[in-house]
């Protein structure tokens, strides 16, 4: 049972899609089927926190637990060998810490929808359908099965945000399907290059008949597999070409020759074509994630979407992006991170100042929280680039703190929204005397934002300075210039409270007293989990840092050991 688990926590709510879609049943029933799935959901991943432990020593299949593979698909194209695809998945820290943000935003997300009543099947289904694509591109460790997930998920978003969104949401929403399209044609492209460059050892082995079964495969056969391989001693024609991830990290199964071979033989444009494949794949995520310049979609959709879509999109699915960028990215191509460090660092810092002079300049509540979570990961960036642990571990933690803090700010925007339709901040003054609990809610979320001791912010914003201060790679001023984002975060928000919550109480477009009505059950209900969550991950967290220490580990040996061997080969 426990290898089916990541398998029911991705197809159960792609069944309750379907059962919504071309089922007769009511709008509460439908409802209830949506949070009942979420929950059950959000039991399995606790589950799985509780039992959870990851092996110590290089990163590989040993690294993952819950492993399920199946195979999936594997044919034969005349000389070229053949494709092999298996449904592949499995969760290590890393994975683990995106479903459990994930399970708990969309059981929050499916709560801010209860008062979606037009066209609600609709609705309802396209929720489950990205619920599912979203955990399926956490735990695919097969590099096809991911990309389908990712794929899967622009459909379901494009028309919760076109169908259901604010006055500009059609062309919201066609920015952001062709902002993401575009960047998963990059990462298509990479996925392509890998599978051709890539086998599959375990499975050569056997078409080669140094075994006959899967299950006689070890380490001396590796050994053996490799060495042919290296020697030219496997023809073209009994070569099994994967999309398996953990695979493709290990150099030792590119076939030598091959266009990303660590030779670096094969140029593009003056560079290594294993450099081009890493600055496509990294341009493919970084728009989901999304970093400067890329982001311009990002503060369209989220003042368009609805509520609970907005909740969705900054709380996972931009966690998607750099999640994916770690997994498929850096991990397969250590050498591009190393060589394009400094870059890719100085865009982290850019997207930390400019989102937050964005924030500062925004007269619009929820555009100022989108523009803040384009500063915000901009940190994720950093700590990514800066070759450390203490760099690598605060950016996952910022992905999950982030995830909690911005579902938060989203709710609280709309909490506001539903009241007035008004999300213009100029337009309020005094807010405090008329709602006192919905002040103490902004005020919560917004130093957890700015990163406030005690919250969760705090712990993922010191260890990324720390770790980019200490980082080998990283000039110490890129540190000093991201601590300014704090400053100009502190700014934007104690601006947002003075004006919104102090002095008498104002509201420009009319007397709307009893608008102003503080929160209901249902608010409370999705708002304290996430404030008790922000206040548990900042004074004790050690219960994230214990399931991704060991991933952090893995990974900053993989970059630092395996990235400058590799690219000592490519540019010799």
């Amino acid at each position: 049972m426990n290898g089916a688990l990541l398998s029911i926590l991705i197809f159960l709510p792609i069944l309750a899609s379907a059962i919504v879609a071309f089922s007769p049943i009511s709008q509460k029933v439908t409802k209830y089927i949506t949070l009942i799935v979420a929950a059950v959901q959000l039991c399995i991943a606790i589950g799985l926190y509780l039992n959870f432990s990851q092996s110590a020593g290089e990163y590989g299949l040993a690294s993952f637990s819950y492993v399920e593979k199946v195979k999936w698909f594997e044919f034969s194209l005349a000389n070229y060998g053949k494709i092999s695809a298996d449904y592949f998945v499995g969760i290590d820290g890393l994975g683990l810490s995106m479903v459990l943000l994930s399970v708990l935003v969309m059981v929050i997300a499916t709560i801010s929808s209860w008062n979606i009543t037009d066209r609600y099947k609709g609705y309802f289904a396209l929720f489950l359908l990205l619920n599912g694509a979203i955990i399926g591109c956490f735990v695919a460790l097969d590099f096809l099965l991911f990309y389908l997930f990712f794929e899967f998920m622009l459909l379901p978003m494009y028309f919760l945000i076109g169908l259901w969104g604010g006055p500009r949401r059609e062309y919201a929403s066609i920015k952001f399907f062709l902002y993401t399209l575009f960047g998963s044609i990059l990462i298509l492209i990479v996925l392509i290059a890998l599978n051709i460059s890539t086998i599959d050892p375990v499975k050569t082995a056997i078409e080669v008949d140094l075994i006959e079964t899967a299950d006689q495969y070890s380490d001396k056969v590796e050994t053996q597999v490799h060495k042919m391989l290296n020697f030219g001693k496997i023809s073209s024609t009994k070569q099994v070409h994967t999309f398996n991830l953990i695979y493709m990290t290990d150099p030792a199964n590119l076939i030598p020759g091959s266009i990303l071979d660590t030779e670096g033989t094969r140029m593009l444009f003056g560079l290594p074509l294993r450099l081009v494949a890493f600055l496509l794949i990294f341009i493919g995520f970084a728009i989901k994630i999304p970093v400067v310049p890329f982001h311009t979609w990002l503060p369209d959709a989220h003042v368009e979407a609805p509520t609970p879509i907005s909740v969705i999109l900054a709380g996972v699915l931009l966690k998607v992006g750099a999640y994916g960028l770690i997994r498929a990215g850096i991990f397969i191509f250590p050498d591009g991170l190393i060589h394009f460090s400094w870059w890719l660092g100085a865009l982290g810092v850019i997207s930390i100042i400019y989102g937050a002079m964005n924030a500062l300049a925004s007269n619009d509540l929820k555009k100022l929280i989108a523009y803040s979570s384009v500063s915000h990961m901009g940190f994720v960036l950093l700590g990514i680039t800066a070759l450390s642990s203490e760099g690598f571990g605060g950016a996952i933690y910022q992905m999950v703190s982030h995830g909690v803090i911005s579902a938060g700010l989203f709710l609280i925007a709309g909490v506001l929204s539903d009241r007035t339709h008004d999300r213009l901040i100029e337009n309020y003054s005094g807010l405090a005397q008329k709602m006192p609990k919905y002040t103490v809610m902004v005020v919560i979320f917004f130093f957890a934002s700015m990163g406030l001791p005690g919250l969760s912010g705090f712990i993922a914003e010191i260890f990324v300075l720390i770790g980019s201060f200490i980082s080998p790679i990283l000039p110490g001023w890129m540190m000093i210039v991201a601590s300014v984002g704090l400053v100009l975060s502190a700014a934007y928000y104690l601006w947002t409270i003075q004006r919104m919550f102090y002095g008498p109480f104002y509201y420009r477009l009319g007397d709307s007293n009893s608008v102003f009505t503080d929160l209901t059950k249902r608010e409370n209900l999705m708002l304290w989990p996430l404030v008790l969550l922000a206040l548990v991950l900042g004074i004790f967290p050690h219960f994230l840092f214990d399931i991704i220490n060991e991933s952090v580990n893995q990974g900053v040996d993989l970059l630092s050991s395996q990235g400058i061997l590799n690219l000592k080969s490519i540019l010799k």
